[in-house]
């Protein structure tokens, strides 16, 4: 189990820290090569030791932000705590910036809108219609510009959009919901303490982009349910007022979950009357119409109802076009 473990930190210290957290990458090569903390984290269940999760954990208890070598005693001294806390808490990555990359996306879907997100956390990403958005080409030059409709949001959602930029409006948003197994809620302050927490040290701009649209969500509460969504779905979807379009979205989600309910999850959502917006590696889901190059596509995919609309950032720092007026890639 040791070497399960070895081998996910060495990869998250190799190819996703750098570039974006230097105290993560240290940390990560360090318990890559120390033998006593991997001993510690094969304690924790598979699915609550992935690198941001245990790190973030470490933070809320107390451990130091600093270099591997006091990470690592704090880690030995408070080992029980580090592995009961991981066991009950979940990657709750939160970012409103997804929404940069679906906003094109949106805005091809006809509403009034009625949100539906799986995954939603503190439901961040259910607020496409309260943010402003500064979408820029690669040399820095403003390619456009949206507010709401009462002026500038606290909250600037800036992306960097390579490739045609393709015809982007608010949506009208009449009804929010989400799904999560543990949802968070903006008003409390240890739920925000913790969203804060999963900000990787180093990520300029980033908690205070979430601490604003915490800010937006404490200020009208979305309808959060808890539990698993494949139970919930229908009911949460009934619920919806039937003189708007219904879009599920999946932002980032699908990814934690395993296989088969991952598939079940995907068949339930497309049986619904509704519109899904999801953003995935290119490699989870085998029903990208049409089908991609998984080993040359870039970043992720976005799609809407399954159709490729564009490769985007995870978090949605970048994205680009690459759907035509055919509605395939170009």
């Amino acid at each position: 189990m040791t070497d399960a473990v070895r081998e996910r930190y060495a990869r998250f210290a190799a190819v996703e820290a750098p570039g974006r957290s230097a105290v993560y990458a240290e940390w990560a090569a360090g318990v890559a090569e120390d033998a006593a903390i991997q001993a510690v984290l094969a304690r924790i269940p598979e699915t609550h030791r992935q690198p941001p999760l245990v790190f973030a954990v470490t933070r809320l208890l107390g451990a130091p932000l600093g270099g591997f070598a006091g990470w690592r005693a704090f880690v030995l001294d408070r080992a029980d705590d580090v592995v009961s806390e991981c066991a009950s808490r979940t990657l709750q990555t939160n970012e409103p910036l997804r929404l940069a990359a679906l906003l094109p996306v949106l805005s091809e879907v006809e509403g009034p809108l009625a949100l539906l997100e799986v995954g939603a956390s503190a439901g961040l990403c259910l607020y496409p219609d309260r943010y402003s958005y500064r979408f820029r080409g690669a040399d820095g030059t403003l390619r456009a510009a949206l507010d709401p409709h009462d002026g500038a949001s606290g909250v600037v959602l800036e992306s960097r959009v390579e490739g045609p930029l393709p015809p982007i409006r608010l949506p009208r948003v009449v009804w929010r919901a989400g799904i999560d197994l543990a949802p968070r809620d903006a008003r409390e302050p240890d739920d925000r303490r913790w969203l804060r927490g999963l900000v990787w040290p180093g990520e300029s701009g980033r908690e205070q982009r979430i601490d604003a649209a915490l800010d937006v969500a404490a200020s009208d509460p979305p309808l959060l349910v808890a539990g698993d969504a494949i139970e919930h779905l229908d009911a949460l979807a009934a619920a919806a007022p039937s003189d708007a379009t219904l879009v599920v979205t999946t932002p980032g989600v699908l990814v934690h979950i395993p296989r088969g309910p991952r598939t079940a999850l995907v068949d339930r959502i497309r049986s619904l009357d509704a519109r899904w917006v999801t953003i995935d590696p290119p490699g989870l889901l085998d029903i990208w119409e049409p089908a991609i190059d998984v080993a040359s596509w870039p970043g992720f995919v976005v799609a809407l109802d399954g159709r490729v609309r564009a490769a985007a950032d995870p978090l949605g720092a970048w994205w680009e076009w690459r759907a035509g007026a055919s509605g395939k890639p170009t």
